[in-house]
């Protein structure tokens, strides 16, 4: 595993550093071959009184990405762990129950990120947009931790929005040709 750890606005001790390689690459090493030599990216931050981790796996056309704030960095760390190992345990799960044939995407179109108050564009992502159902959407959707998500059906070949409603449960947003 290859780590790799940024920090914005706190001191990167040895001690923090050790720390994190012990529990994030320790903690998910063995979901992976150990051949591979996957990259993580660790992001530590503080503002205000919050202590923020976010972790990000890229596997291949698959991302898995864990976020995590509280008072102290390294309960941060200990709960981003956790969140990841679930993550990885079900994304494994639905693969190998499933014996997929072809991979899982990633497909979010362009995103801007605006901030309410100068109503600017302040980041811009791009994804490749590659067919999939629903069902791969949800997966995505919840593996990213995102509120919505944005592929093409693999049936009808339309753009759709897939979001998370505030009763836990799922929607979608679909295009009406003319």
């Amino acid at each position: 595993m290859n780590i790799i750890i940024h920090s914005k606005n706190i001191d990167l001790t040895d001690a923090m550093k050790t720390y994190v390689e012990d529990k994030i690459g320790e903690g998910i090493a063995h979901y992976f071959n150990e051949t591979e030599h996957t990259p993580i990216y660790v992001n530590l931050s503080t503002f205000k009184n919050n202590h923020c981790i976010e972790v990000t796996v890229p596997l291949g056309d698959l991302t898995i990405r864990a976020e995590e704030k509280t008072a102290d960095m390294y309960k941060s760390i200990d709960l981003v762990e956790e969140k990841l190992k679930r993550q990885i345990r079900k994304y494994k799960t639905r693969v190998n129950r499933k014996m997929r044939k072809e991979q899982l995407y990633v497909p979010l179109e362009t995103i801007a990120e605006i901030d309410a108050d100068k109503e600017e564009v302040v980041r811009l992502k791009k994804f490749d947009i590659k067919p999939m159902s629903v069902e791969e959407a949800i997966l995505q959707m919840n593996l990213l931790d995102h509120d919505f998500f944005v592929f093409k059906d693999a049936d009808t070949n339309e753009m759709n929005v897939l979001y998370k409603r505030k009763d836990e449960y799922y929607g979608l947003i679909t295009s009406d040709a003319v």
